[in-house]
């Protein structure tokens, strides 16, 4: 006997279909809240502001005249394992994305069995393949609102990893200044070791004809003590900050060749802050803050629909047999449904996931005022540092070259006995103070202008964010 075909009317399921689909333009929408920012109109620390703001190149390291400090960038960006784990979360986030975004479409499943049964000496055999799609109606828009918060999560984590790259090229150049500053100190003390080696051989040269006295000689070789020692904690110094360079580097500590560059050589750029209003569109840590607030936005609105009816449709068609392994002369079957589901008792569950999400907003609205606040600090810090540090800088010239004239006559006054031993100490520790103190200021101006850069957001954009896709 031939089995019967089962050929259901489709006209009703589908034209309950199309009033689903009628329903479902009718989704929940949240607005993107962002606090209220009173912005001052001009910095306070500098009166530049009134010429028009230059572009900042974003390659703003190669401004400071440094070859070795570009090449140590480049390296940096390409290997350090800080940027290539940021980098791998940018990648999560777009796989995230592609994850929830998959619940925009219709699912498909495909089934077959086979089967014998033998029951008291009577058997049966059977074979089906069924082939099933299923598919929820974003009737108020929770589906796309889910997706909407992973897009603006995969913006935000983007513009995390365009941070941490700027801090990294910060960071980089930063230890490249303190290599040679201590690297200038340490030639400076060695130098003055010289000149108070030179003082005691003058001194104990004295004391042989009389002209000096031991207690003279004393001083001078405790002063050349003094020297030697302060020089092992500037050389330990060094090679710590060369090997934490490194690890920036993705390097092993040990392997950081010696500097080829001098303190003095480098260039102190000037840097234009522009106005504080164009801050919020210079820092990518604030862009991902604000990223963060549109997926804020979206997760309530994704929560609030969660309280609503959901509509699931779903199709199930076959084909059965009667026989094992086989599809000979098979019954069809064709099913549709749509589901219509509301939750009537929860315990309160979603209402509090509504809750939840619109207390985390709130929470991220005061932390991008946070954000703001603390940016709009730097860049006035940066700005005052920059311009203290010039002036103490041009100042300390001028105390070196009298603090060199004063060594020199001291020296001249001690040979010729017209000065005691102290007045060549005195103006010895002078001289060395100033020279280390203008090293110390030159490190300053440069750390400075790289502060000011990384306030200013180092020359990005958002047209510029984002990392290589992913393969």
């Amino acid at each position: 006997m031939t089995p019967s075909r089962t050929r259901p009317s489709l006209s009703a399921p589908i034209s309950g279909l199309f009033a689903a689909l009628l329903l479902a333009g009718c989704a929940i929408g949240e607005p993107v809240r962002k606090p209220a920012l009173d912005l001052p109109v001009n910095w306070h620390e500098t009166a530049a502001t009134d010429a028009p703001a230059a572009d900042i190149d974003p390659a703003w390291w190669q401004s400071f005249a440094s070859p070795r400090l570009d090449a140590l960038i480049r390296e940096a960006v390409a290997a350090s394992p800080d940027l290539r784990s940021q980098a791998e979360r940018v990648v999560q986030a777009e796989l995230a994305l592609r994850s929830v975004g998959a619940s925009l479409f219709p699912t498909l499943e495909l089934g077959g069995s086979s089967a014998s049964r033998r029951v008291d000496g009577d058997g049966s055999e059977s074979t089906a393949l069924n082939l099933s799609a299923g598919y929820e109606l974003d009737l108020w828009g929770r589906i796309a609102a889910t997706v909407d918060s992973a897009e603006a999560s995969l913006a935000a984590t983007r513009f995390d990893h365009d941070a941490a790259r700027l801090s990294l090229a910060a960071g980089v150049a930063t230890s490249w200044f303190q290599i040679l500053a201590l690297e200038e100190r340490l030639t400076i003390a060695r130098r003055n070791l010289e000149i108070a080696e030179r003082v005691l051989r003058v001194a104990e040269a004295r004391y042989r004809h009389g002209a000096a006295s031991a207690l003279d000689v004393s001083r001078q070789r405790t002063e050349v003590l003094a020297q030697r020692a302060a020089i092992e904690p500037l050389e330990v110094q060094e090679r710590q900050t060369r090997s934490a360079l490194a690890i920036l580097l993705g390097r092993a500590p040990q392997t950081l060749a010696a500097a080829d560059e001098r303190l003095v050589e480098l260039a102190v750029p000037a840097v234009s802050p522009g106005l504080p209003s164009q801050l919020l569109l210079r820092r990518p840590d604030i862009a991902a803050s604000e990223a963060g607030l549109a997926a804020a936005a979206a997760d309530v609105a994704a929560a609030r629909a969660a309280l609503l009816p959901s509509l699931n449709l779903s199709a199930t068609g076959g084909v059965a047999s009667g026989a094992l392994l086989s599809l000979a002369d098979p019954t069809e079957s064709l099913s549709l449904s749509a589901a219509l589901l509301q939750r009537i008792f929860d315990g309160g569950r979603l209402r509090s996931q509504v809750a939840i999400e619109r207390s985390r907003q709130r929470a991220l609205l005061e932390d991008h005022r946070r954000i703001v606040l603390a940016a709009l600090k730097e860049v006035e810090d940066a700005l005052g540092n920059t311009s203290r540090d010039a002036n103490r800088e041009a100042a300390q010239h001028a105390i070196i070259a009298e603090a060199e004239r004063s060594l020199r006559l001291a020296e001249l006054r001690y040979r010729e006995g017209a000065d005691d031993l102290l007045a060549v100490l005195d103006a010895q520790r002078t001289l060395f103070s100033a020279e280390e103190q203008l090293a110390l200021l030159r490190l300053a101006r440069l750390t400075d202008a790289v502060d000011l850069y990384k306030a200013l957001g180092g020359g990005w954009t958002p047209a510029e964010a984002g990392v290589p896709p992913s393969s």
